[in-house]
Formats: structure tokens, C-alpha cells, sequence
């Protein structure tokens, strides 16, 4: 089994093709094309952390995946990431395991980055977008170089409820993408005025308001991976005119949605997946001012195609591709 680390697989999976992966496993999750178990959300509250297993297989690929991600947020206090995790990749043709990629929680948020500009090149708005983000983690990072990958951005607001911390991210952002970036003092600063928001944060409480979100805009929530969290009141998405999950039957249970459900300003019925409109079974953007929220809950399929991308990359091959394989057994 090929051991990879974070450094050589940052080196071999380039933006556009992580987008181009998590876009076409939408689309086979929509096809009925992808194997997706549920996901299991483990708590640690004496960390406090939180630990996430997904994974997920397509329909042809030589391989399947299991990735492990995990958030302790009192790392930084520790001089730590928050975030880490693996991926354990197997052969699809005989179970063996194939490759386990030490990235560190790099592919998650790459792949959870992704998702958010496959839901902004369906989704948002035409021409340059004026973007808020709401926290100042990795994720509004990713969210804004892939982003960048795909259409063009006017103006950037961060807000973190750390000061220093939107302040650094704009200053970062600013330089790795030659954008004007600036941090912002409220939630509202972030979203009031803006075409396209992201939220990126582990908050257990609301912080968005329907009345902050402009005609027109679109709003994806990514941080609400766990039936506890919430970064939206509900009212935002009983406002929206459209609602489009990553996957209904996870996001009833995770995420966004399922709070709105649950409060009964929603059903389950008004909700489009996202990799319909992806296929284009049904539309993306109706008219100029529908205002949408995407809720990105993570789904496993993700996890598969970003992981074959840097099998590829790496010129791996499933073992049971090749013949007289080293220790070959007959029996099972």
C-alpha cells in the first residue's frame, strides 16, 4: 500500500481538476452512478472535537474511498491546525487497500471548496460577484481560490468574531489572489449588499438574517456539517426562492435544512439537489433576483472523486489491475 503525504499530493491535484471531479460526482450521484453510505459524526466534548467519516464509490472508478476529517478547535490555543484527517483508498476490484493519503485534511477542504464554485457557476448571478464571507477559517480560503478559478470577483468582506483572524485572511487572500479584500466588524457587513456569501463556520447558533440577503444573491452554507449546527436562521431559507442541497436525504438530517424542515417553514418537496442542476434536469438560476441558498452538508461521493484524481495524478493503479501481483493468493 503506497503511503502519500500532504506535500506530494498538494503537488498533484491543481484546482480546476478537483473542480472538475466534485462537478461530474454530483452529476453521477444524480444518475443514480455513486455508492454512498451514510456519514458517521463522532463528538468528543471534552476536546471539544469532532471527528467525520464519509466515503462513497462511482460507478467505474477503479476505486473506492474512506476519508477521515476531523475539527478540534483548541488546537489553535496548542499552536495546532483544527483540522486534520486521511483518506484510505481501496481497490474497487478486490477490496485491498490501495493507497492511504496523509494530506492533513488538504483534500477535504479542497473538495469541500470545490463544491462551493460547482454551486457558484450554477447558481450565482451573472458577471463579477461582490462576495461576503462569514468566518475566516480554511474553508473561506477554499471557497475563495476556487472561486477565483471560475469567475471573476469584484470585492471581498470577510467577518470572523476574531478580529485579528478576518484580518489576517483578508490580508492573505489579498495578496495570494490579487483582490480587494477586507475584514468587516459584523455578520451583516459580511452579507448586506453582496451577491454571493459563504458561510464557513462550526457556529451552533444562527448568524445570518433573511433581511441581510440581497435580491438576487446566493447564499452557500458550508459549515453546518453536524445536526447541531446552524449558521442560518430559518426565516433564511423560508425567504429564499430556491433551496438546493449537495444530497436531501443528508441535508434532512445534517446541515441547514433540516432545522428549516424541522421548524416547518419548509418541505422536502420544494428542495432541488444540486446535482440536477448540474445535469441540467432542472434550471439553476430562474431570474436575476431569485435569491438561493445552497446547503453544502459534504457528501461522501465528494470524497471519492477527489481521491481518484490524485490516484491518477500519482500514477497509482489498483492492484487488482495488474496480473501475478506480488503475494497473489488463490483463495479468498
Amino acid at each position: 500500500m503506497r503511503i502519500v503525504g500532504e506535500e506530494e499530493l498538494r503537488a498533484a491535484v491543481p484546482v480546476g481538476a478537483a473542480i472538475a471531479a466534485v462537478e461530474a460526482a454530483f452529476a453521477a450521484l444524480a444518475r443514480g452512478e455513486a455508492r454512498l453510505p451514510p456519514p458517521m459524526n463522532l463528538d468528543i466534548p471534552e476536546a471539544p472535537g469532532e471527528v467525520h467519516v464519509k466515503g462513497g464509490h462511482l460507478a467505474g472508478s477503479p476505486f473506492y474511498a474512506v476519508k477521515i476529517a476531523t475539527g478540534f478547535y483548541r488546537n489553535a490555543d496548542r499552536g495546532l491546525p483544527t483540522g486534520s484527517g486521511l483518506v484510505f483508498v481501496g481497490d474497487a476490484a478486490t477490496g485491498f487497500p490501495a493507497a492511504l493519503l496523509l494530506d492533513n485534511g488538504w483534500l477535504t477542504d479542497l473538495r469541500t471548496g470545490a463544491a462551493g464554485a460547482v454551486a457558484a457557476r450554477h447558481l450565482a448571478a451573472p458577471g463579477s460577484l461582490s462576495v461576503g464571507v462569514v468566518g475566516a477559517g480554511i474553508q473561506a480560503r477554499f471557497q475563495l481560490r476556487c472561486l477565483a478559478a471560475l469567475r471573476a470577483i469584484g470585492d471581498v468582506a470577510i467577518w470572523s468574531r476574531s478580529p485579528g483572524h478576518a484580518a489576517d485572511c483578508a490580508a492573505e487572500l489579498a495578496a495570494e489572489l490579487g483582490l480587494p479584500v477586507r475584514a468587516v466588524a459584523t455578520p451583516e457587513a459580511a452579507v448586506r449588499g453582496r451577491s454571493l456569501v459563504y458561510t464557513v463556520t462550526p457556529s451552533r447558533a444562527p448568524l445570518v438574517r433573511p433581511e441581510w440577503i440581497e435580491a438576487g444573491a446566493l447564499l452557500v452554507a458550508v459549515g453546518s456539517d453536524g445536526p447541531e449546527k446552524r449558521e442560518l436562521e430559518v426565516g433564511v431559507l423560508a425567504a429564499a426562492d430556491r433551496v438546493v442541497a449537495d444530497h436531501l436525504g443528508q441535508c434532512l438530517r445534517l446541515g441547514e435544512i433540516h432545522h428549516a424542515v424541522d421548524a416547518g417553514v419548509l418541505r422536502p418537496g420544494d428542495v432541488v439537489e444540486l446535482g440536477d442542476v448540474v445535469l441540467g434536469r432542472v434550471p439553476g438560476r430562474r431570474h436575476a433576483s431569485e435569491r438561493i441558498v445552497c446547503d453544502l452538508t459534504g457528501v461522501g461521493v465528494q470524497d471519492a472523486a477527489i481521491a481518484a484524481v490524485a490516484m491518477a495524478a500519482l500514477g497509482l493503479n489498483p492492484a487488482g489491475a495488474l496480473p501475478d501481483a506480488p503475494g497473489a493468493r488463490a483463495d479468498p
